[in-house]
């Protein structure tokens, strides 16, 4: 069974809720971590299971990165709000670092989500 993390900005989280209602049959089939407000808002609105770790301003998006980190993850979609400085910029950079150093797949927006849950669905 495919893991995967899923993280959403504030102002992205509506369009990853769409996102994973158009998918949750992919959704369904993977074992799915998020940080801590986005899993809740996932466990709420969708209808997939999600195991939340800690908000990431408290350092969610860390966690996440320690599972990459250690190869348990095979994929994170992290719609980021590019627009918007995070107080936890640096926690976010080194996610991402630790994403391309272990060259986990990340998609970052849309555009990118899509193809990712496509090959995901191909895989289950």
């Amino acid at each position: 069974m495919p893991r995967i993390a899923l993280i959403a900005h504030d102002e992205k989280k509506p369009a990853l809720i769409d996102f994973v209602d158009e998918h949750v049959d992919a959704f369904r089939e993977c074992e799915v971590i998020a940080t801590g407000t986005t899993g809740k808002r996932l466990n709420q609105e969708t209808d997939i299971t999600v195991d939340r770790m800690e908000s990431g301003p408290i350092g969610g998006d860390l966690m996440i990165g320690a599972e990459v980190a250690k190869n348990a993850l095979d994929g994170i979609i992290f719609l980021r709000d590019p627009l918007r400085a995070q107080p936890h910029e640096p926690d976010i950079t080194a996610l991402l670092r630790i994403c391309d150093v272990h060259e986990t797949p990340l998609a970052t927006n849309l555009g990118s989500a899509v193809p990712f849950v496509e090959s995901l669905k191909r895989r289950l």
